[in-house]
């Protein structure tokens, strides 16, 4: 069946097929290829995109940018402090003065609703950076890495995410694994489990029910048996950084360490993490909680380093993904 996604927005993967989806996987390995091969796109020529970003990025920005200039599209880039959105403009203003000058826009911030309604005004497609909620842009770049390394299809991987169970990266991951019958299990503490959005959680397993895929959350850390993929993401997002010192000594025994990975049982466990990553004590902010006692490392060095580790692979390929969704939406 054909897929046509020209003019759509990328809120959320719960917007989209199992089949859509697909596409998109497929389209951002064969952009992959070509892009190795040096074969150059053009299906951006003429096209131009703001970035929107009121949250910082390293990963997010520059696929976003690499991936529309590789195919010949044009990037205005502008943070919190290079706009009046939301200070002397209104969200729904700025929306319908971006959708007269670009093609399409990428948000990066903190309400889910911010996006939403830069869809719902601009009149051209929105792609989600990352909010509060959702972070759909990144399990492409995860599902492409685990096709890129385990030989199992998606709706028989497992994948575990030890740690916040009630933040983005978790719940992007129940969408996207509830999509693609996948087995996903949400391991963390019984206080986390209870401060989850109990609408998504019912309308994930519903989507699961209908996918054959299998939603788990628990604390039970038996969990990890037969896991193909240890997911990892920090313990306090940004604007949560009071939180940390409590998130550190709730979160401690849910750090992924090699006695994580051996309870997989599997010698091929794929290890995962969207990155940053506090894996050692190299950064201002670990050094500065390591000096008051804290250790916020959620996974140890020897795992991050290890064979099982994929992190990098994973954030090329947040480039190929994002091309994927920008060919597939706005491309020639």
């Amino acid at each position: 069946m054909a897929v046509n996604l020209k003019g759509r927005s990328f809120l959320t993967l719960e917007d989209f097929t199992p089949g859509e989806i697909r596409y998109l996987l497929d389209l951002g390995h064969d952009l992959k290829a070509k892009r190795r091969a040096g074969i150059p796109g053009r299906a951006l020529e003429g096209k131009h995109i703001v970035l929107l970003f009121e949250k910082t990025s390293t990963r997010t920005r520059c696929s976003f940018e690499v991936a529309a200039t590789q195919e010949g599209g044009h990037v205005t880039y502008l943070d919190a402090g290079s706009s009046q959105m939301g200070k002397k403009e209104s969200l729904e203003d700025s929306a319908k003065v971006l959708g007269r000058f670009f093609d399409g826009i990428e948000y990066r911030g903190y309400e889910q609703k911010v996006v939403e309604d830069l869809a719902k005004f601009s009149g051209v497609p929105v792609w989600n950076g990352l909010t509060d909620a959702d972070h759909p842009t990144q399990i492409l770049a995860d599902m492409m890495t685990i096709e890129e390394h385990c030989p199992k299809p998606l709706n028989r991987v497992k994948v575990v995410f030890p740690g916040d169970v009630r933040n983005n990266m978790c719940y992007a991951w129940m969408i996207g694994a509830a999509k693609m019958g996948m087995h996903f299990v949400g391991l963390g503490p019984q206080e986390l489990v209870r401060e989850m959005d109990k609408a998504l959680v019912d309308r994930v397993m519903a989507i699961a029910r209908g996918t054959g895929a299998v939603i788990e959350i628990t604390d039970d850390r038996s969990s990890l048996k037969g896991a193909d993929v240890i997911y990892g993401d920090i313990w306090a997002s940004m604007g949560e950084e009071d939180l940390i010192p409590k998130r550190a000594e709730l979160l401690s025994p849910f750090r992924v360490t090699e006695e994580t990975i051996k309870a997989t049982g599997n010698p091929a466990v794929l290890y995962l993490h969207c990155l940053p990553s506090f894996h050692d004590f190299e950064t201002k902010l670990a050094k500065e909680w390591q000096g008051k006692g804290v250790d916020i490392r959620e996974v140890t060095d020897e795992v991050f380093r290890s064979r099982h580790s994929v992190v990098f692979d994973e954030a090329e390929n947040r480039m190929h993904s994002i091309k994927a969704v920008l060919v597939a939406t706005i491309g020639k």
